[in-house]
């Protein structure tokens, strides 16, 4: 089942975030299992916003513990996600 998976990141910064995402996508396992969908943006109170869309929760869990390194080297600060379950997903086909 797929899932919704909802970071907030209190006083995370764009600078933060693109260099983590620089760092994730430099990995030989990028993309990794399970990964389908992926938005980020401010909060509107100071900090980031990310929601992701996984195959499951599963494979999102695995994904932080191959990527807690690179989220420590780009600077962003341990948190806590939201999963919740995903009752449809839609993504934009590819051309």
């Amino acid at each position: 089942m797929a899932v919704i998976v909802t970071v907030e990141i209190p006083g995370g910064t764009q600078e933060q975030y693109e260099e983590t995402t620089r760092l994730l996508e430099a990995t030989e396992w990028w993309p990794p299992t399970g990964f389908i969908a992926h938005a980020a943006g401010p909060d509107g109170s100071g900090g980031w916003r990310v929601v992701d869309f996984w195959d499951s929760e599963a494979d999102f869990l695995a994904f932080v513990e191959q990527a807690r390194p690179v989220f420590e080297r780009g600077g962003l600060p341990p948190i806590l996600p939201t999963v919740q379950e995903a009752v449809n997903v839609m993504v934009k086909p590819s051309s």
